[in-house]
C-alpha cells in the first residue's frame, strides 16, 4: 500500500506541475504558494529556541480548526514551555486568524502549509524535525501523513469528527482511506459515535479514543466574561441600541436567510425594538442578502463597509468575529440547520451564556446538540412557525430566557477539561510512542 501512494504521489506531482505554474503567475496566489513550497522557511525557523526540547508541529486547515485548536495550543505551552511550536495553516482566511489569536509573545510559530507532493512535505519535515504532529479536526494529506509515518514521528489527530456524508464517502474508498488513517499513532474523537464509526472502518480500536470537544475549553468564550456594561458598550460598537433585544443568526446559508427576516418581520409587530445581527457563512453573499432583506422592506448595514452607522440590522460579512458577538445576544440561531448543510457548532452561543436555537439538520453535531437540548440550553425548530413561537416565548419571557441560558452555561461547564485529557494522551505519545490501551 505504501507503494501505491508512492506511485499516486509521483503522478500527482507531474500532473500538479502546470496548476502549480499557473498559480505562480497570478499575484493573488504567489505569495502563499512559494511560502507553501518552502520559501523561507528555514528563515522563519531560525527564530525558534535550537536548544529546545521538543518540537510541536499543529497543523490547521482554516478558521474553524484554527479556533478549535486554540485552547491545546495553550495548554501545550503551560505544560511544555521550553518546546517549539510551529503552527501551520492551509487558508489564507485561517492564516489570518491565527495570526490574530497568537501575537508574537505566546511562542507560536506560524507558518504556511506545505503543498502535499513530491519533496515538499520531506523538505518541511526535515527542516521542522518535528517530535511530535498534530492534525485538528480534518485536512488529510495522505502523502503528507504516510511520510511521517516513514520517518517514526508519532501523529495525533484532534477533535476528529466523521460526518455522515464522509463516513460514505470513507466506506466507499476504504482501500484509500483506511491505511491514511491507520498512519496515526492516536485517533483523538470529539464524541463515542465519531469514535465507532473509525473503529467501523477496520481501525485498531487501541488507537481510537473519545475525548470530547476541544471548544468546551476554549477560554474566551466562557460566559459571563464580560460584565454588563461591556456587553453595552459592544452593542454600541456594532452600531445597536444597547437597551433592546439582539437576536444573532451565526453561519446562515442560501435557503435560512428567507426564514430569518421572514421572522424578524413577524416579531416586530409585538416586539418593535428588537435587532439582529445575521453572519453568513459565505462572506461572500452580502449583497445578496442585502437583496432579499430589502424585499422585506429591511435596511441594512455591512460591517465590512460601514464600521460607524447605527441601525438595527447589520450583515457581519467579516471573518473571526462572530465567537466575540456571542456573549451580546439575547438568543442565538445556528445556521446550516434549517437546510441540510450539517449545522454548525452550537457550543460557542452556548458557551457565552445564550439561549439557543437549531433547525433539524445537526447531523455534523447531533451529540452536542442534543446534550444541549437535553439540558434545557437549546431548543431544536423544524420551521418558521416553530422558530417564531420560541423566539417570541424566549424573548418576551424573563424566566425562560433565564433557565436556558444558565441551562446552555452549565452544559458547557460540566463538559469541561477536554485539553487535560488532551494532553495526558499527548504525553503517553511522547513517553512512550503508542496509547495506553
Amino acid at each position: 500500500m505504501c507503494l501505491l501512494y508512492q506511485i499516486s504521489t509521483g503522478l500527482l506531482t507531474v500532473l500538479a506541475l502546470p496548476l502549480l505554474l499557473c498559480l505562480a503567475i497570478r499575484r493573488k496566489y504567489r505569495g502563499r504558494l512559494v511560502r507553501r513550497l518552502g520559501w523561507e522557511l528555514k528563515q522563519q525557523l531560525a527564530q525558534l529556541s535550537s536548544s529546545s526540547a521538543r518540537n510541536f508541529w499543529i497543523h490547521a486547515l482554516s478558521v474553524g480548526e484554527v479556533t478549535s485548536a486554540l485552547p491545546l495550543v495553550r495548554g501545550l505551552r503551560d505544560s511544555y514551555p521550553d518546546a517549539n511550536i510551529i503552527f501551520s495553516v492551509t487558508t489564507r482566511s485561517g492564516m489570518d486568524i491565527a495570526r490574530k489569536l497568537f501575537d508574537p509573545d505566546s511562542g507560536v510559530l506560524i507558518v504556511d502549509a506545505p503543498v502535499d507532493v513530491g519533496p515538499v512535505v520531506p523538505f518541511f519535515t526535515g527542516l521542522i524535525k518535528p517530535d511530535l504532529f498534530i492534525l485538528v479536526e480534518t485536512d488529510f494529506w495522505p502523502h503528507w501523513l504516510h511520510f511521517l509515518a516513514r520517518q517514526g514521528i508519532p501523529t495525533i489527530l484532534v477533535n476528529g469528527r466523521i460526518s455522515s456524508a464522509s463516513f460514505q464517502r470513507y466506506q466507499r474508498f476504504s482501500a484509500l482511506f483506511r491505511p491514511m488513517f491507520a498512519t496515526f499513532t492516536l485517533l483523538s474523537m470529539q464524541t463515542e459515535a465519531d469514535a465507532a464509526a473509525v473503529i467501523s472502518l477496520g481501525l485498531d480500536a487501541g488507537r481510537v479514543k473519545s475525548l470530547g470537544n476541544l471548544k468546551f475549553d476554549t477560554s474566551h468564550l466562557q460566559a459571563g466574561q464580560s460584565a454588563q456594561e461591556n456587553i453595552s458598550d459592544n452593542k454600541q460598537q456594532y452600531g445597536f441600541a444597547p437597551a433592546a433585544p439582539l437576536w444573532i443568526c451565526g453561519s446562515t446559508h442560501r435557503g435560512e436567510e428567507v426564514v430569518i427576516f421572514e421572522v424578524l418581520v413577524r416579531l416586530r409587530t409585538s416586539l418593535p425594538d428588537l435587532q439582529l445581527l445575521l453572519a453568513p457563512r459565505n462572506i461572500e453573499r452580502r449583497q445578496e442578502i442585502v437583496a432579499l432583506a430589502n424585499q422585506f422592506g429591511l435596511s441594512t448595514r455591512c460591517w465590512s463597509e460601514d464600521r460607524t452607522g447605527r441601525g438595527p440590522l447589520l450583515i457581519l460579512d467579516t471573518i473571526g468575529e462572530l465567537v466575540a458577538c456571542y456573549p451580546m445576544a439575547d438568543v442565538v440561531f445556528v445556521g446550516g440547520s434549517l437546510v441540510a448543510e450539517g449545522g454548525h457548532n452550537p457550543i460557542e452561543p452556548a458557551s457565552a451564556g445564550v439561549p439557543v436555537l437549531f433547525g433539524p439538520h445537526m447531523e455534523d453535531f447531533s451529540e452536542v446538540a442534543a446534550g444541549l437540548v437535553e439540558a434545557g440550553g437549546a431548543q431544536q425548530v423544524v420551521a418558521t412557525d416553530e422558530l417564531y413561537t420560541a423566539l417570541q416565548h424566549i424573548l418576551t419571557s424573563a424566566a425562560v430566557h433565564q433557565s436556558m441560558a444558565q441551562s446552555a452555561w452549565r452544559y458547557v461547564e460540566l463538559n469541561r477539561g477536554v485539553v487535560d485529557r488532551h494532553l495526558q494522551s499527548i504525553q503517553t505519545v511522547l513517553d512512550t510512542g503508542a496509547v495506553n490501551r
